[in-house]
């Protein structure tokens, strides 16, 4: 692959979108009307360094479909956040609510931002600046944010405090992600790794596989894979690869993934726990394992890798890990694709529950919470295997389609204004 070299994510969704048309059988006019974002924002975000200098740094809020409900998505920093990223992600955001039921359309959220080379302080006036200036196209009602990459609870804790200054009164639901003192789910931090790791033991349940016989490998050790590794090994699971940014580690014994957590969180990466041995991390997606779960970014599975991968499975704990060539290759290879609109469905879904529990202020204990979610995304993957074995597509294309055709119908109850 050449350096410069960088798969375009609104191309791979606008293509999902036409398997969708080919099946569904939809104009093109609503093809139009489903591939456009209703609604974008780009923002200038100056801001204030800690030594006193100035820079503008660039934001932007995609809100893609809105017919099924208010706008729901992660804000994510990243140096390498664009608009078409945002707008991939968004409309992503809107296959994903349908998908699992809930009452929410898609959107997302970035700021162009290195957040390891900046100061809390200088975050959280980042955090604020952009708020301020998506202010007019947010709120409760209307569009949703949570945490993604780059981001976490504080990040919430800020937007939600910011949001609020300008209302004059607390607003709880104009983010989801909280801390749980601030009105945040329990449940919530884990969520989406939770709803990885049961479509995890889905997926090798449909192959024949016991979890306890498994094994797994895991591209990333942040929010999604960190507890996805846990919860799987938790479970009975042996994870035998991770990595990070910096590096990877292998054991095929297994690795003790709450011993590296306390590693990784005194020495800030994986690479150097003693548990494992280092390993090039390009390689962990080739490991010859049961089943591979990428959680970092999107576009690490394209043709150059795709024809090398040995895993039986790949769940998709990140947002478009797999871009369309690699996914064309893989599907002929007979590798089953969990994709991330159903694998990384869960904290969407819990991040539902927390709105729902602030706009009643009443609060679930985490026994119902991770009940709810495991009963919402079975839900799903039971509708998307089923369709998938009717129709004799890929889980891809039935969850795509099924999720379109969701949408779809709301639009066309709802008819065209004026």
């Amino acid at each position: 692959m050449s350096e410069d070299y960088k798969p375009n994510p609104y191309e791979d969704a606008k293509s999902q979108l036409r398997e969708a048309q080919k099946i569904l059988g939809f104009s093109e006019g609503d093809y139009d009307m489903l591939a456009s974002p209703r609604r974008e924002m780009s923002v200038s975000i100056p801001i204030r360094r800690d030594d006193g200098t100035h820079e503008v740094l660039h934001g932007y809020r995609v809100q893609h479909n809105l017919t099924r409900g208010p706008a729901k998505g992660g804000i994510r920093y990243n140096e390498h956040v664009d608009i078409d990223e945002v707008r991939a992600l968004s409309m992503w955001m809107t296959w994903k609510c349908a998908l699992v039921n809930l009452p929410y359309g898609g959107a997302k959220g970035g700021v162009t931002i290195d957040p390891s080379k900046y100061s809390q302080a200088e975050l959280e006036r980042v955090t604020r600046r952009y708020i301020s200036e998506i202010l007019p196209i947010i709120g409760p009602e209307k569009d949703v944010p949570a945490p993604d990459v780059g981001t976490n609870e504080q990040t919430m804790a800020w937007i939600m405090d910011t949001y609020s200054q300008f209302q004059g009164y607390t607003v709880p639901g104009i983010c989801t992600g909280k801390p749980v003192s601030l009105g945040g789910s329990l449940g919530r931090a884990e969520a989406t790794s939770l709803g990885v790791v049961i479509m995890v033991e889905a997926a090798l349940k449909k192959k024949g596989i016991k979890f306890e016989e498994a094994t797994l490998a895991v591209q990333g050790f942040g929010k999604v894979g960190r507890g996805a590794a846990e919860i799987a090994q938790r479970r009975g699971g042996k994870v035998v690869a991770i990595s990070d940014i910096f590096g990877a580690i292998y054991n095929a014994d297994g690795i003790d993934t709450k011993a590296l957590g306390e590693y990784v969180d005194e020495k800030g990466k994986v690479v150097g726990f003693p548990g494992a041995e280092p390993m090039d991390a390009a390689q962990l997606l080739l490991l010859d394992v049961d089943v591979v779960v990428p959680a970092a970014i999107e576009g690490v599975f394209t043709k150059d890798n795709a024809p090398d991968v040995k895993a039986k499975i790949i769940v998709e704990g990140a947002n478009g890990p797999t871009d369309s060539a690699a996914d064309k290759i893989l599907n002929e290879k007979g590798v089953m694709i969990v994709p991330d609109i159903l694998a990384n469905s869960g904290g969407v879904i819990v991040s539902y529950y927390e709105w729902v529990q602030g706009r009643d202020n009443f609060f679930w204990p985490l026994e119902r919470v991770q009940k709810e979610e495991e009963q919402r995304i079975t839900a799903a993957w039971k509708d998307v295997e089923a369709y998938a074995e009717e129709k004799g597509v890929t889980l891809r294309v039935a969850a795509t389609v099924l999720a379109v055709e969701r949408v779809l119908q709301a639009h066309k109850r709802r008819g065209l204004y004026p």
